[in-house]
């Protein structure tokens, strides 16, 4: 693969042939970079995920270039043009709807096929919803995971949040305001009320908001509201040292549910898995 020389990324001016992933602001506009502003205006055109977002840039730094629409909906019928264009020596910035191509959007498919045809390919770095929600948040961010929007389809859905349980490093997630509550609820179901959470809306938008501590909180405070806005959510790994004690908990309170629902009252499910499991009735009890 051909590779891109240091005076590449000295010299403010597109090179003829070269991909740009262009980092976009994800609320604030003014988040946007100096390099990314010169890139906009120099390359053939722009591939956007949403043209209406790109020519708001436009229309507030006051230059002009040329948009094509590239989604979810017709990358895969955009891409071979793309890339004959570059290959014919025209350069394209990429961007995405806020914040980084290729997270959670099409734009990975264009990059992937760019480099198996060893077009060069530079990445102008931006806001990303992702790092400035765990940067906000405090809760540990050496090490954390990505899984972007939970999958709707149930057993997907549960192997997913079964994953995220266990895991004990923090993990960010996107998710959509009309789907939240739902997301809590299962989060709460399988990982219990008191893991510590952080909801993150509007990011850098004049109505930023961030609402914590614990999930059983964050249920309870949009209880009776309306969820609107863009949604991220950081939520802290299990500890180590309870990570024996917290797998039994999640197999107990499954085993509580599936007893009440055959029939069994909670007080009886509760006393026969205190039995069971050598534990307090009342242990068992609030697990419900």
């Amino acid at each position: 693969m051909n590779s891109i020389s240091s005076s590449s990324h000295k010299n403010q001016e597109p090179e003829s042939s070269v991909l740009y992933i262009v980092g976009t602001p994800i609320g604030n506009l003014n988040d946007i970079s100096f390099r990314a502003l010169n890139i906009f205006k120099k390359v053939s055109f722009i591939a956007c995920e949403d043209t209406r977002l790109t020519r708001k840039i436009m229309s507030k730094f006051k230059f002009k270039n040329n948009l094509i629409s590239f989604n979810k909906h017709n990358s895969i019928k955009k891409i071979p043009k793309i890339i004959n264009d570059l290959n014919s020596g025209k350069s394209v910035a990429l961007v995405s709807d806020a914040g980084m191509p290729s997270i959670c959007d099409p734009g990975e498919d264009l990059i992937k096929v760019a480099r198996c045809n060893d077009i060069n390919i530079i990445c102008i770095p931006g806001p990303c919803a992702a790092i400035t929600a765990i940067a906000s948040s405090g809760l540990p961010s050496s090490k954390f995971i990505f899984e972007g929007f939970i999958p709707k389809k149930k057993s997907e859905r549960e192997k997913v949040l079964l994953e995220i349980s266990k895991n004990d490093k923090t993990t960010i997630l996107f998710e959509s305001p009309n789907r939240l509550k739902r997301l809590l609820f299962d989060l709460k179901e399988i990982c219990g009320g008191e893991r510590e959470i952080l909801i993150l809306r509007e990011l850098t938008k004049k109505f930023e908001e961030h609402i914590g501590n614990n999930i059983e909180q964050v249920i309870n405070y949009f209880e009776n509201k309306e969820v609107i806005g863009e949604i991220t959510i950081v939520l802290k790994g299990i500890n180590k040292l309870e990570q024996n004690i917290k797998y039994d908990k999640l197999q107990i309170r499954r085993e509580l549910h599936e007893l009440t629902k055959i029939g069994l009252n909670l007080s009886a499910a509760s006393k026969y898995l205190a039995k069971k499991n050598n534990l307090k009735k009342s242990l068992i009890y609030d697990m419900y």
